[in-house]
């Protein structure tokens, strides 16, 4: 799976791009830091070691590797992991992980337009002084006490229908995930719906992801002030909403729909407050664009894939230093972008939505099929006889 989704010769350029090209061979080369670091992430839960032995396991069976090689020890693997550093890892997330839906793709789409959605999360770190000044910890309380791991905060911006993560940013809990969102919108494009929950709110935020092209669907908070402009059809209304610097003067306005329901019986359900770019009904109408928000629920589902199944329960990252932590965070993201295009492939040819497929079940068979064939080859053009890797 691994050099299917990011073929030798595609890392090759991404390392020579990043400068990490190797002067002199090494017996850990950089070709095989990537492939290394993605397979950590892949076995989340094995040791270093662990990791190397079941890939190398895999090359001995399928005759790839003539002669032996010696697992390299864990300090040799935490220093090939420093001197690659994350730019290799975030480089090749940028050319492979794009959205993967056809236009044949069940669930994906709603009357031409590709539903996203972003948001964000964190990830617990080792507890190591250098992440802890980088990164941060978070609060646990009002007063002063900080809890036990620090934590990276990542944005990030999902394809609906297929769970791919087609864009990220990652930084300290410093920086809000509404900042790092605003880093991931130029991968919007026109022809998105993009859903975003109340966490993203803004006026400026609105305006640089409407700037993409992209239509929003955005949740707003109940006490936002949203006068009715005009009164619609289908009981949406147009309104405007204004910079919080503005608010009293109403200055420079943005023209949205507002679009309120309830779910839930009784009198006690919960109130939805719902803006959108499209002021259109016969485009969306407001029941539509009510049932699609519950789409959003996909990008939380693909964020628990990644945090909870790929990395196991109680997920704390490997990585004692920074640019480890992020290479790391990266590494996660692109074995889940192939996981989900492999699920993508496996849908349309059996004319299936991709969220019939289990991702639970696709990881264990891709985990023993890794253990069993060869997984990556080190060497440009591998191992002679009689030779390990160099």
């Amino acid at each position: 799976m691994l050099t299917r989704a990011f073929p030798p010769e595609l890392v090759d350029e991404v390392i020579a791009e990043c400068g990490r090209a190797e002067q002199r061979h090494r017996l850990l080369p950089a070709r095989v830091v990537v492939y290394f670091v993605l397979a950590m992430c892949l076995f989340s839960g094995q040791g270093y070691e662990e990791v190397a032995r079941l890939l190398t396991h895999g090359l001995e069976r399928m005759g790839r590797w003539r002669g032996t090689w010696r697992v390299p020890t864990t300090a040799a693997i935490g220093r090939a992991r420093l001197r690659l550093g994350p730019e290799p890892l975030k480089a090749l997330f940028t050319r492979v992980c794009r959205p993967v839906a056809t236009e044949e793709t069940r669930g994906s789409w709603y009357r031409g337009w590709r539903l996203v959605a972003v948001d964000g999360t964190t990830f617990d770190l080792p507890d190591t002084e250098a992440n802890a000044a980088f990164f941060g910890r978070p609060g646990v309380s009002r007063g002063q006490e900080k809890s036990a791991y620090p934590q990276a905060r990542v944005a990030a911006l999902v394809e609906c229908g297929t769970h791919a993560v087609f864009a990220a940013e990652a930084g300290p809990l410093a920086v809000h995930e509404t900042e790092l969102a605003q880093r991931l919108f130029s991968s919007l494009t026109p022809g998105m719906l993009l859903l975003a929950d109340r966490g993203f709110r803004g006026f400026d935020l609105w305006r640089a992801a409407a700037a993409t092209g992209a239509d929003l669907l955005w949740r707003v908070k109940n006490d936002a002030v949203l006068p009715v402009r005009t009164l619609l059809e289908d009981g949406s209304y147009l309104s405007e909403i204004v910079a919080a610097r503005d608010k009293n003067r109403r200055a420079d306005p943005i023209r949205v729909r507002v679009i309120e329901y309830t779910l839930g019986r009784d009198g006690s359900g919960t109130a939805y407050r719902l803006i959108t770019t499209i002021h259109d009904p016969k485009a969306a109408s407001a029941v539509s664009l009510a049932a699609l928000y519950a789409q959003r629920w996909e990008i939380e589902s693909t964020l628990d894939e990644i945090k909870t199944h790929q990395g196991g329960p109680r997920l704390v990252l490997r990585s004692q230093h920074p640019r480890g932590v992020e290479q790391e965070i990266f590494a996660f993201l692109l074995v889940h972008h192939a996981l989900r295009d492999l699920m993508h492939q496996a849908a349309r040819q059996s004319d299936q939505d991709p969220d019939r497929i289990s991702f639970t079940r696709t990881l264990r068979i891709i985990r023993r099929h890794v253990t069993d064939q060869a997984a990556f080859s080190p060497l440009a053009n591998g191992p002679g006889p009689g030779h390990g890797p160099a």
